[in-house]
């Protein structure tokens, strides 16, 4: 049996359309790098836009998340997964929802109902507990104590701070040959959650108020590789039908077994096959240092170094067997892998032979660095030697640092990096100038919205919050800032409010030069102060900000439009990052 055929065949045959596969890099969203989720190509239609196939749709989405990409090479994680999904835009609820999962289990998967066991939302002051689902799934026969009543954390779904949300019923599977327990324990691994169904129902504005939603949507998602594992039976995932073809072709090049290798085996199956549907991707990405380039060359470099470990011969094109499995398992279902099969392997090969000159040297060289340590830490200039020499991705460096519980100096890395950064930019014109000269007059508005927002942050978070780096496009900025916590919603409206009141009061922007030493004296703050050259050019904001900068910048600030956060997140340890927009 097909797993992805068969759902979308019961989703057409129950009044759904199949949609294609979004690609993989989003088209219209720069806050994310991938699609994550069957849901996020689909928010407008979420959010009420008609959707052109109508109210019922189905589909499989390749979806590639980076926030687990620590645990790959154990059992169940990968970076690129398919999620299949169904969604109502606002036809069918719950009722039918859970109906159609409960029969697509247990019908058409011949899932035991007594292996399956549930989790719905528990409610709280704004919203009642969902007693609805709960009924609905005791009228199918899931027994009251294989029912979970769990909270936000669990069973609410809203994407981001406001906008349409609700509750969630999550359907589990008692993987384990163990007895299966009568009373449903969420917090017991053997439960493994196969199915997710989320009925938006509800609205949260930005003040925190709920209405209900004249449109209820059902947004539903299935991991393809997890649910496969339970229906063959097997604990590791890896060990599926999925995985087999190219697990045998690592053996092959290798010439070594799956079982004693399963971790290096796991993580290069799965960085390869991500690797693949990067490559494919319209998008045209190619490895780099920036962005999708810059995880694209990871995931390759990462795969690479399991390979020697393995003791595969890397004079030999050993990735393309492997990828060629990639391509025959996917290329019926998604054109970009048969289109650009030539331009796939071509990646492949080109960032392995880049890499493989400076590998074995950048081996050696850390080697030597473990005989020179002071203390358990590889300091900023050893961990920058890796990566601008050897071409070490630092996330590489700090894996093989945590193989040997060594820790890697990350911020003094990020000093670095960012000034090299800055050199790069400059070097073509000659001289040491900042590095946004030409930019649009989109970005020049939003570099100096960077000016507003650092200046609020040390209002409203603390006099001790400091820059730690920035990026600009026509679409949006984002702004990194040392921080030791999250930003609850009333920090972030302040500091929203705050820069919008400056954009309002039409703050005039001035420009001094002067000496390095002078603006220090003024009370300027720069990012990295051994950056500038001697003489600097320091900007006034009015009365509220006093940065040494580059430029370029507006003249004064109710050229800015409205500001607005779209997203507050962690960067690294004690750097948050905040991205927004100019409305």
């Amino acid at each position: 049996m097909n797993l992805k055929d068969e759902f979308i065949k019961y989703f057409v045959e129950h009044g759904h359309v199949e949609i294609p596969s979004a690609p993989l890099i989003p088209e219209n969203d720069p806050t994310v790098l991938f699609n994550t989720a069957g849901m996020q190509p689909l928010i407008p239609y979420l959010l009420g836009e008609p959707h052109p196939k109508g109210k019922r749709l189905c589909d499989a989405q390749k979806c590639v998340r980076l926030t687990d990409l620590d645990e790959i090479g154990d059992k169940t994680h990968h970076t690129f997964f398919e999620m299949l999904g169904n969604w109502s835009l606002g036809d069918y609820f719950k009722k039918e929802s859970i109906h159609y999962s409960f029969e697509f289990l247990t019908k058409i998967l011949n899932i035991p109902i007594e292996r399956l066991a549930v989790t719905v939302f528990e409610g709280n002051n704004d919203i009642p507990r969902d007693d609805t689902s709960a009924e609905i799934w005791k009228s199918l026969g899931i027994p009251e104590e294989r029912i979970a009543y769990l909270g936000v954390e669990d069973n609410f779904w809203i994407a981001g701070d406001s906008g349409p949300c609700g509750g969630d019923t999550e359907i589990f599977y008692f993987r384990s040959k163990d007895e299966i327990p009568a009373k449903f324990d969420p917090e017991d691994d053997r439960w493994v959650e196969i199915w997710n169904n989320v009925f938006m129902e509800f609205h949260k504005d930005e003040s925190g108020k709920i209405t209900e939603l004249s449109q209820k949507n059902v947004d539903t998602g299935m991991g393809l590789e997890r649910v496969v594992a339970v229906l063959e039976g097997v604990t590791d995932n890896y060990q599926t039908s999925i995985w087999k073809e190219m697990i045998e072709a690592i053996e092959k090049v290798s010439k070594k077994t799956y079982e004693g290798n399963e971790i290096s085996m796991r993580i290069i199956a799965d960085h390869i096959r991500t690797s693949v549907f990067i490559s494919a991707d319209p998008a045209g990405i190619k490895p780099s240092n920036t962005d999708q380039g810059y995880i694209l060359r990871r995931l390759i470099r990462r795969a690479i170094r399991h390979a020697k470990k393995l003791g595969i011969d890397m004079t030999a094109n050993w990735m393309e067997p492997i990828a060629l499995e990639v391509i025959k398992k996917y290329e019926n279902y998604y054109k970009e892998i048969k289109d650009n099969k030539e331009v796939v392997l071509e990646v492949l090969k080109n960032e392995s032979v880049k890499f493989n000159r400076t590998l074995e040297k950048g081996l050696k060289e850390f080697d030597k660095m473990l005989n020179h340590l002071n203390g358990n830490i590889i300091d900023k200039d050893n961990a920058f030697k890796l990566y601008d020499t050897y071409g070490f991705p630092i996330e590489l460096t700090e894996e093989m640092a945590k193989e040997h519980n060594l820790k890697v100096d990350m911020e003094g890395f990020k000093e670095k990096f960012q000034a090299h950064q800055e050199l790069s930019r400059t070097a073509s014109k000659g001289k040491f100038k900042g590095g946004l000269m030409g930019h649009s007059e989109i970005e020049t508005k939003y570099h100096t919205a960077t000016h507003l927002l650092n200046a609020a942050l040390k209002i409203v978070v603390g006099k001790d919050v400091h820059q730690k780096g920035s990026n600009i496009n026509e679409e949006r900025m984002r702004f990194d800032f040392s921080c030791d916590h999250k930003l609850s919603d009333e920090e972030k409206q302040k500091v929203e409010d705050l820069v919008n009141t400056w954009i309002k009061e039409d703050l005039p922007v001035t420009m001094t030069t002067m000496s390095k030493e002078e603006a220090i004296q003024s009370g300027a703050e720069a990012m990295f102060i051994e950056k500038y050259a001697d003489i600097v050019n320091v900007y006034k904001i009015g009365e509220v900000s006093l940065e040494i900068c580059g430029g370029p910048h507006v003249e004064h600030t109710n050229l800015l439009g409205h500001f607005k956060i779209t997203k507050e997140e962690a960067s690294s340890a004690g750097v948050r990052r905040i991205k927004a927009i100019l409305e």
